[in-house]
């Protein structure tokens, strides 16, 4: 059986693909399982520095699986913890992250960009926070979407749950890039190249960083940070990086050229 997120490394990158086209690679258990599983397995691999979430065929995420019985869909149990789970290890995950919108986007798939570090969308892709139209809340994703999207905009697309496009989601700042569809996989390139400038446990610290500051009070802020700034400098990254710095040579992360 073939499993719902295919799992890809190509260099440093690991590449997840939700690979259900045929269900528009709705959350159901067994997917939101699997992309926690694949999530943890690039997390521990050393050699990944970027982790690419994309999926296949035409659409990015429909949201939740929506099949069921007489007692409502299967994704009533169990799914919105398992959704929670994903998003809050994505949130947390130590490698830089890019989610890669090929196609539509619904529901739940909105909690997945919105909680990738970087986003880029093709521009024909059509977004949706279509909860409110089956009768439910973002209630999950919002968290994500939350942190990143600007409030007016979020309550205009959640409360009325109408489609929008790539471009909108750009303005609403759900999405990093909007580029032409021939253009996609060129852009998520430039990106991670960007990326694997950066030093990895750098990344690491400034991806928590950006999680903790803003919610500490500013001497908590100041003090938490003065106290990561002088174990960073004391680390071996610091002594590479600046050494490389004053001998005008790249570091050992950074690619060859």
């Amino acid at each position: 059986m073939t499993e719902p997120v295919r799992y890809e490394v190509r260099g440093n990158v690991a590449e997840l693909t939700m690979d259900q086209p045929d269900t528009r690679n709705a959350l159901s258990a067994a997917m939101l399982t699997s992309l926690a599983e694949a999530l943890g397995r690039c997390a521990s691999d050393e050699a990944v520095r970027v982790v690419v979430l994309t999926g296949a065929g035409t659409t990015f995420c429909s949201g939740a699986d929506l099949r069921g019985g007489p007692d409502g869909p299967a994704f009533a149990s169990a799914g919105p913890d398992l959704l929670a789970d994903v998003l809050r290890t994505l949130l947390d995950h130590p490698k830089a992250t890019i989610a890669r919108v090929q196609g539509h986007v619904a529901g739940g798939g909105n909690g997945l960009v919105a909680a990738c570090d970087f986003a880029v969308a093709s521009a024909d892709a059509r977004f949706a926070f279509s909860e409110v139209r089956l009768g439910v809340a973002p209630a999950v994703v919002a968290v994500a979407c939350l942190r990143v999207m600007d409030p007016r905009q979020a309550a205009a697309l959640m409360l009325t749950g109408e489609r929008f496009s790539a471009q909108r989601a750009r303005d609403a700042a759900l999405v990093t890039d909007v580029v032409e569809p021939d253009a996609l996989d060129a852009t998520v390139a430039g990106w991670v190249r960007q990326l694997t400038y950066a030093a990895p446990g750098a990344v690491t610290a400034t991806k928590e960083l950006l999680r903790t500051v803003t919610g500490l009070d500013r001497q908590a802020a100041l003090e938490w940070t003065a106290a990561l700034s002088a174990r960073l400098f004391r680390g071996p990254e610091a002594a590479e990086g600046i050494e490389a710095f004053m001998e005008r040579r790249a570091p050992s992360w950074a690619p060859p050229g």
